[in-house]
């Protein structure tokens, strides 16, 4: 199965991006994931379940512990499963 997981961490800082920002940033761009798209109000990432499903447990618990006081995300289907991925 492939998933889509959308993302914002907040407090916002439009003079600045945030330690949890560039925390969640690292988390997502260190993970096995196939598509990966930063942008200042939102990232975007695609991958198998279990790389998607990684890298939200280490985004949510990277994130909070560098100062996020919110994390909102959303994560969609968006393929059957892959040969030999469950």
């Amino acid at each position: 199965m492939r998933l889509r997981v959308e993302f914002t961490t907040e407090p916002f800082d439009l003079d600045r991006t945030p330690p949890h920002a560039l925390a969640a940033r690292e988390v997502i761009h260190e993970a096995s994931l196939d598509t990966v798209d930063v942008g200042p109000f939102g990232n975007t990432a695609e991958g198998g379940a279990e790389a998607v499903l990684t890298a939200v447990n280490a985004l949510l618990r990277t994130s909070l512990s560098a100062g996020a006081t919110r994390v909102s995300l959303q994560v969609n289907v968006i393929g059957g499963a892959a040969e030999g991925e469950k």
